[in-house]
């Protein structure tokens, strides 16, 4: 019967999904749990739970219902106390309450966040939720101060505002779990590596017990329709005991990982980077210089609007658009030769495809009488490109930033997979373009600067430094998303490893 009802409700789910548009859904974030995965989060609450305890189920996030079906299916029904769920989106609520009406199930048209918690006697001991994967752009100001002042007061710890809705229904759990009671996310794991993501890791540390995170292999996606990397996410509502250690999984599933790895509450309090777990040791404490002590690391230039500002020789010649006001900038990564940039008597790289950037400050009233083609062009882009958001916070709003060119960049962000190992190539650059913010600026301090104008031979040897960095080092301070898509911050690559440009600099000529 159960079985047959899940059929069901998975026809039910494709019947729903296939009514949205993705971008809809996208809107509202919701992706459906796959049926094994809430059946193997079902099985652990199972192993975890006391077997003597009734259990209070809630889904905050209920969607047709996956967690629920993957409960009666696996606990024993007269176990199963009392079930509610929350749905936000009737499209989905009013076939998915007359699926389960045969069910104990109170199923609540209504926002979960907006709701108000129940007495301490009625709150639930097993919570298990797949939330709305929301970014905080589409949010407004007034659902994220709401969202923060109720966060806050259900749990204690005041989210930050780039903080994902994900981050808020974790919070706002806190007043509907029950003491001593259970809950499992199935939440992006990017949280765990985030600035954003601080207050919330310490919430799992401080006021709850954290038993187990399971990270999924990016590359092996948990939603066909969303390019995000999983990951499940165990705590207790009970303090942490003295000397607690969190379990780390990775790979495989929920039950049969790849890897494992325990690590110590104390380790994760000072660790910013908890994606490294369980595939990297916990750091040990140690003086070993970082690429931050030889080099200044910034994002590329964000243009604004890459094809108004970037625009090819051909395109140049054919506008009549003055040289002078634009300099060169290099392709995306993908369209390199090599990782070796040569360059032109004039400064610009040797390339098939030359680009330059518009890099003018100059008023528009004083354009207008030294460069009428130049002026003609910016008018014909600025009612869609003036109001974009980079643009109208600049003045002008056609001025760039300042990137000057740098011998040195590495690329922002890569795939690691069976053709190519390395995710990250770092760039030698001669010529005198710029880059975009595809890629990462590596600028010499003076010590490193100073060597590199004393001994300009150098240059390849840092280089050759750089790329010998092993791959394990570059992937354990950055992020992965889903689909293997890895990515660096500058602070990320800045705190990489840097002893052998150390010895090369203070060694005798």
């Amino acid at each position: 019967m159960i079985a047959l009802l899940e059929q069901r409700r998975l026809a039910l789910q494709a019947l729903c999904d296939g009514e949205k548009t993705l971008k809809d859904r996208n809107r509202l974030g919701q992706f459906a749990t796959p049926t094994p995965l809430a059946a193997a989060l079902s099985r652990y609450a199972l192993e975890v739970l006391p077997p003597d305890r009734p259990v209070s189920f809630l889904d905050p996030a209920f969607g047709t219902g996956a967690f629920y079906s993957a409960l009666l299916r696996v606990f024993p029904p007269e176990r199963i106390e009392r079930a509610q769920g929350f749905e936000i989106d009737p499209h989905y609520e009013a076939p998915t309450r007359a699926l389960w009406q045969d069910h104990a199930l109170t199923l609540t048209l209504g926002d979960f966040t907006a709701a108000p918690p129940p007495d301490p006697a009625k709150r639930f001991n097993l919570i298990l939720c797949n939330p709305p994967y929301v970014r905080h752009h589409h949010l407004d100001r007034a659902q994220k101060a709401r969202l923060q002042r109720e966060s806050q007061r259900a749990s204690g710890v005041k989210l930050n505002g780039l903080a994902g809705l994900y981050c808020h229904f974790l919070a706002l759990s806190h007043a509907w779990l029950a003491n001593e009671g259970l809950a499992g996310w199935l939440i992006p794991s990017e949280f765990m590596d985030v600035n954003y993501g601080a207050p919330l890791k310490r919430y799992l540390l401080d006021q709850v017990e954290l038993l187990h995170i399971q990270r999924f292999d990016p590359a092996a996606g948990q939603f066909h329709d969303a390019l995000v990397s999983s990951a499940v996410l165990w705590f207790r509502k009970r303090p942490p005991a003295a000397g607690h250690r969190v379990h780390f999984s990775y790979g495989g599933t929920l039950a049969a990982p790849l890897e494992c790895l325990s690590i110590p509450s104390e380790t994760l309090q000072i660790e910013h980077k908890w994606t490294r777990f369980p595939v990297f040791q916990p750091r040990i404490a140690c003086t070993t210089p970082k690429l931050s002590n030889f080099f200044n690391i910034r994002r590329g230039l964000a243009s604004g609007n890459n094809r108004f500002f970037i625009l090819s020789l051909a395109e140049m010649i054919e506008r009549n658009l003055p040289r002078e006001c634009f300099i060169p900038i290099l392709p995306g990564p993908r369209h390199l030769p090599g990782d070796e940039i040569e360059a032109y008597p004039d400064g610009s790289p040797k390339l098939d495809h030359r680009l330059f950037i518009l890099a003018c400050r100059q008023p528009e009233t004083e354009i207008e009488q030294k460069y009428p083609s130049l002026w003609t062009y910016l008018q014909s882009g600025k009612p869609s490109t003036s109001e974009r958001y980079l643009c109208r916070s600049r003045s002008p709003w056609y001025a760039q930033e300042n990137r000057p060119p740098t011998p040195f960049l590495c690329t922002y962000m890569g795939r690691s997979d069976g053709k190519r190992a390395r995710p990250f190539r770092f760039i030698l650059n001669h010529s005198q373009a710029t880059a975009a913010n595809v890629y990462l600026m590596l600028y010499p301090k003076p010590p490193l600067a100073h060597a590199l104008q004393q001994r300009p031979a150098l240059v390849k040897t840092v280089w050759s430094l750089l790329n010998d960095i092993e791959t394990s080092a570059l992937l354990g301070e950055g992020r992965v998303y889903g689909g293997g898509l890895h990515k660096l911050e500058p602070k990320e690559l800045a705190h990489v490893s840097a002893a052998a440009i150390e010895a090369l600099l203070y060694q005798r000529p």
